[in-house]
């Protein structure tokens, strides 16, 4: 009775996976590449929702419970309920996976670091090292399946990278694209590129603001506006419709991340921004 207790003990100890909680979509797709099926991994704010207003709904809230893990990657959500996640679960290692990253001031808040640090497939190496140095701590048996993985994944950044510089390599160095929520400073300042925000502080812009968004997009050429679905289109709807130029969609939150990137390049190639 004593043997089949401690394999049936042993099986569940071997078996188990490390629960992790992330903030957003592409952390999960980074924490499942290093950990495979040895990691459970849940995402905090869902599709579709903003890191800078979302609430977790009281099933997330469980979740954190039952948490080994969590990643920050630091965005706005983080700073409001990282604390009562901790004063939840007392026994959550919360580790930050942007650390070691260099982070650019956000054009959005001048005072304020840009936290889109994931835009960058650069970054996400970071990221990915650091992901795997926190799954390793807290299983030490595996530590060759996650060093195995984290060199696929490596490479993989490795190709991506280089499939995004020759699909820009005829677009000219400093050219802007504009967009709506200035989402992706880290993937401009990598690739050469700028981009301009229609948000002013993080609202709207007036319409004074907007005739000289108008002003700016004609000198500097640009071809399209850049929206994401979890911010309102109205400001970039007239914009549009004055300049005679398209809304494009993309998030820089989507799921399919790597694909999200390559989209955005192709993009901005294809419209000579």
């Amino acid at each position: 009775m004593k043997k089949v207790l401690s394999i049936i003990l042993f099986s569940t100890f071997a078996f188990a996976k490390i629960h992790v909680v992330v903030t957003v979509l592409p952390q999960k797709l980074f924490v499942d590449k290093i950990g495979g099926e040895k990691v459970e991994t849940n995402v905090m704010v869902e599709s579709g929702a903003s890191p800078h207003s979302y609430s977790p709904k009281p099933s997330q809230m469980r979740t954190i419970t039952q948490a080994d893990i969590y990643f920050t990657i630091g965005v706005e959500f983080e700073e409001i309920w990282l604390k009562k996640f901790v004063n939840q679960n007392r026994d959550l290692l919360v580790i930050d996976s942007a650390k070691d990253i260099e982070k650019n001031r956000s054009n959005h808040h001048h005072h304020e670091i840009d936290p889109h640090i994931w835009v960058n497939p650069v970054n996400v190496k970071i990221i990915a090292k650091n992901i795997t140095k926190a799954l390793i701590s807290q299983d030490q048996n595996n530590s060759q399946y996650y060093q195995k993985n984290l060199k696929l994944f490596l490479t993989e950044l490795e190709n991506l990278d280089l499939k995004i510089k020759k699909i820009l390599a005829k677009v000219p160095k400093n050219s802007a694209f504009m967009v709506f929520h200035p989402s992706w400073g880290y993937f401009a300042s990598q690739y050469g590129l700028r981009q301009i925000a229609v948000e002013v502080e993080g609202k709207e812009p007036k319409m004074k603001a907007l005739v000289q968004l108008m002003k700016k997009a004609k000198k500097e050429k640009i071809r399209a506006i850049f929206a994401q679905p979890e911010f309102s289109d109205k400001s970039v709807n007239i914009l549009a419709k004055n300049l005679h130029i398209n809304v494009v969609k993309v998030s820089p939150l989507a799921e399919n991340w790597a694909d999200n990137l390559i989209y955005l390049a192709k993009t901005i190639a294809d419209k000579g921004l």
